[in-house]
C-alpha cells in the first residue's frame, strides 16, 4: 500500500469524532491491508504508525527529535526552494553567507510563528510542503514498508552531528512526500497522531473486518491481554489464522517470552468483612506502594539485545535498562525462562526501610541510571509467576503459580518472594491489613487463591483496602482520575496559567464503548509547585483545536478553558463523595486533594464510575 493511500484513510479518521465512524474507517483500512495475504509485514507496520510508532508500544525506539528541530527541517525545505544553504545545528555556519544565513532565521522565526497559531506540526508540514509544490515534482511513490525503512533509519541516527543528520535526513525524506503524507510522518515523530481512537477502537475494528460488528472484540481483548501487540494480533487474526474463529484464535494466540502481558489490577472494596463475605478464604499479600514491573527472563539471551532479561511497566513502558539490578534477579531464577509480575520499590541505604513511591519513581529514568541506582537501591517483590520454561501459566491457579514461583526463585538483596498468608476470618485480615500499614506499605491486596491470571479489573480476583479501616473524615480509597482540561484561574495562579482542574472516572456508554464522565473541578488541595508541575505536563497533551473529546461526558457549564486529550491520571484524596446534580459521574469530591502524579498509569487504568459506587456517598 503507498503511504500517500494510507494517509488519506488516516485523514477520513482525522475528520470524524464518532467512534462508531472511526470503527468503520479503520476496518476499511485493515480489509484493504489485509487482501494480499503475501504483505504481512505491512499489516503490522501500519497498525505501529497508525498509533505514532515505529515498533509496538512496548518496545523503545524514540527520534529524539523536538518541535524546534522539525521546525528548523521545514526551514532546510524552505531554504532548498529558494536556493538558500541551510544551517547546521553543529555550528557550521560560518561558512555561510551572512545574508544567507539571516535570510535562514527569518524562515525558521515566520515558521515558529505560524506553527504558534495552527498548533499542529503536522498542519504546517502540510502547508509547506503544498506552497513548496514538492508533489508536482514527484517520480516515485513510497509504499508504507519504505516510509518505515527511512523513519527507522532517521531514529536510529546517533553520535556527534547526530541532530544535524536527522534534520538533513527528513529534509530529504521530504522531497518525496506529498503533503499530506508530509501531516503524518511529522506527527508519528513526534508521536501525536491526533486521531482520537484507542487500543479498543482498534481492536473493534478488527471484528468489524470479518463480521461487521463488534462481536469477536470480547475474545480479540482477551488474545491482546496475552500478547499486548497489535500489529502481532492483526496480522494473526486477519491473515496467519483468518480461517480460525475468535474463540480457536484465543487458544492459539499464546503468551510470548519478550512480550508483555497485560497485568491484572485490583478491585476496591471497603472492609475486611466484606473481603471475607464475598470472596471467602484468600490469600493476604503486603500492597507495596511501587512501580509495577514484569520481569522476562530469557538465560539463552533474547535476540533484539543479547540481553537476558526484559522488564515492563503497568503501561507496557520498556524500563530493561533503567534498572541494572535485573542482572542480578537472573542469577536469583533457578529456570531457563521465565515472566515474574513483580512491585519494586526503593530501599533506604541507610535504614533498610521501604521509600515512598515518590521517591522509587526517581528510577524510572534515561540518563544517570547508574548514578540512581547507586543512590536509591531498589528490590524487586515477587508476587506471581505468569510463565515458566516455556509453559503458559495464566489458566493455573494462583496458589500452584506461587508454589511454582518459590521452587524457582532465591531470595537475595535485588528479589524477594512476596510473603502472603491464607485467611478465611475478617478480624486476622483486618490485623494484618493494619500491620501493613503501620510498615510504610499501602495496606493489604487480597487475592483468590484458586484464580487464574486475568488481565484488568474482572471479577473479584485481586482486591485492596489501601486506607486504615474505620477512619473518620475521609475517603476510604484514593481515586486514580482522568485530568479532562483546566481552568486558568485569576490572581496570583494566573501568573503560571492554572487555577483548577477538571478530573473525571471512566465508565461505559449505552453501546458499551468507553466514555469519560465528570467528577470534580479543583481549585484547591494542591501547592504552587504541584500546579506549575500539573500545568507543564498538561500543556504537552492539549487537545487538538481545544476541543472536547468525543469521550468525554461532561456539562457544558464545566467546559474548562483547555482541553486535554485522555492521558494524565491524578491520584486523588478527599474527605467525602457528595451527590452532584452537575458533574456526569453523579458524584463530586469535598476537600480533594492531590496525593501524586500517577505516570505509572494510562488513562485506562483510571478508576470507574462504578468502582466509585464502593466509595462512601455523603448525603
Amino acid at each position: 500500500m503507498l503511504f500517500r493511500d494510507f494517509s488519506v484513510y488516516l485523514q477520513k479518521i482525522e475528520a470524524v469524532s464518532a467512534r462508531l465512524s472511526i470503527t468503520a474507517i479503520l476496518a476499511d483500512l485493515f480489509k484493504y491491508l489485509a487482501a494480499d495475504p503475501e504483505a504481512k509485514s505491512e499489516i503490522v507496520l501500519a497498525t505501529y504508525l497508525m498509533q505514532g510508532s515505529l515498533v509496538p508500544s512496548y518496545l523503545s525506539l524514540e527520534f529524539q527529535m523536538s518541535e524546534k528541530m522539525l521546525i528548523k527541517t521545514l526551514a532546510r525545505v524552505q531554504a532548498k526552494n529558494n536556493n538558500l544553504k541551510p544551517v547546521s545545528t553543529d555550528n557550521l555556519f560560518a561558512q555561510v553567507d551572512e545574508n544567507l544565513f539571516g535570510d535562514f532565521v527569518t524562515l525558521e522565526n515566520n515558521l515558529t510563528v505560524q506553527y504558534k497559531k495552527m498548533g499542529d506540526i503536522g498542519e504546517l508540514f502540510e502547508k509547506i510542503l503544498a506552497e513548496a509544490k514538492i508533489s508536482e515534482k514527484l517520480t516515485e511513490q513510497l509504499s508504507i514498508e519504505q516510509v518505515h525503512h527511512f523513519l527507522s533509519e532517521l531514529a536510529s541516527t546517533s553520535g556527534t552531528g547526530s541532530q544535524d543528520k536527522k534534520m538533513e535526513f527528513l529534509a530529504n525524506l521530504l522531497q518525496k512526500l506529498d503533503p499530506l503524507s508530509a501531516r503524518y510522518i511529522s506527527r508519528i515523530i513526534l508521536s501525536k497522531m491526533r486521531l482520537g481512537f484507542s487500543t479498543m477502537t482498534l481492536i473493534d475494528s478488527l471484528s468489524f473486518v470479518k463480521n461487521g460488528n463488534k462481536d469477536d472484540s470480547v475474545n480479540l481483548e482477551k488474545a491482546f491481554f496475552k500478547k499486548a501487540d497489535l500489529g502481532k494480533l492483526a496480522m494473526a487474526y486477519l491473515l496467519e489464522h483468518r480461517d480460525l474463529t475468535s474463540r480457536e484464535l484465543l487458544k492459539t494466540y499464546q503468551v510470548e517470552i519478550g512480550v508483555p502481558v497485560l497485568p491484572v489490577l485490583c478491585q476496591r472494596l471497603n472492609s475486611a468483612h466484606e473481603i471475607i463475605e464475598k470472596m471467602g478464604e484468600v490469600m493476604a499479600e503486603p500492597k507495596y506502594d511501587g512501580l509495577r514491573v514484569q520481569i522476562h527472563i530469557n538465560k539463552a539471551k533474547f535476540a533484539d539485545t543479547g540481553l537476558k532479561f526484559k522488564a515492563f511497566t503497568r503501561n507496557l513502558d520498556d524500563v530493561t535498562h533503567m534498572f541494572p539490578e535485573l542482572a542480578e534477579v537472573v542469577d536469583a531464577v533457578k529456570a531457563d525462562n521465565c515472566i515474574l509480575d513483580t512491585e519494586a520499590i526503593g530501599i533506604d541505604k541507610k535504614t533498610g526501610k521501604f521509600l515512598p513511591f515518590q521517591e522509587t519513581i526517581q528510577r524510572k529514568r534515561k540518563h544517570g541510571v547508574s548514578d540512581k541506582a547507586s543512590e536509591l537501591p531498589i528490590c524487586f517483590y515477587a508476587f506471581d509467576l505468569i510463565l515458566l520454561n516455556n509453559q503458559v501459566l495464566i489458566d493455573e491457579e494462583l496458589l500452584l503459580r506461587k508454589q511454582k514461583l518459590n521452587e524457582i526463585l532465591s531470595d537475595c538483596d535485588f528479589v524477594k518472594k512476596t510473603e502472603y498468608l491464607l485467611i478465611s476470618d475478617p478480624l486476622k485480615l483486618k490485623s494484618f491489613h493494619e500491620e501493613q500499614l503501620s510498615l510504610g506499605l499501602e495496606g493489604a491486596v487480597m487475592k483468590q487463591k484458586n484464580s487464574s491470571y486475568v488481565a484488568g479489573r474482572k471479577s473479584w480476583r485481586w482486591v485492596k483496602i489501601k486506607e486504615e479501616e474505620g477512619s473518620q473524615g475521609k475517603l476510604s480509597d484514593t481515586i486514580d482520575c482522568l485530568m479532562l482540561g483546566y481552568y486558568v484561574g485569576k490572581g496570583k495562579r494566573q501568573a503560571f496559567g492554572i487555577g483548577a482542574l477538571l478530573v473525571g472516572a471512566l465508565d461505559k456508554d449505552e453501546n458499551g464503548d468507553l466514555i469519560v464522565r465528570s467528577l470534580s473541578k479543583i481549585g484547591t488541595g494542591l501547592t504552587d509547585d504541584q500546579f506549575r508541575e500539573v500545568k507543564g505536563l498538561a500543556d504537552q497533551h492539549l487537545s487538538k483545536n481545544n476541543q472536547k473529546p468525543e469521550i468525554y461526558d461532561v456539562n457544558k457549564n464545566l467546559a474548562p478553558d483547555f482541553w486535554l486529550e485522555p492521558y494524565i491520571v491524578l491520584e486523588i484524596a478527599a474527605d467525602e463523595l457528595s451527590k452532584s446534580p452537575i458533574h456526569t459521574a453523579g458524584v463530586a469530591f469535598r476537600f480533594p486533594r492531590l496525593v501524586k502524579i500517577r505516570s505509572d498509569k494510562s488513562f485506562e487504568d483510571a478508576t470507574t464510575v462504578e468502582e466509585l459506587a464502593s466509595i462512601h456517598i455523603a448525603t
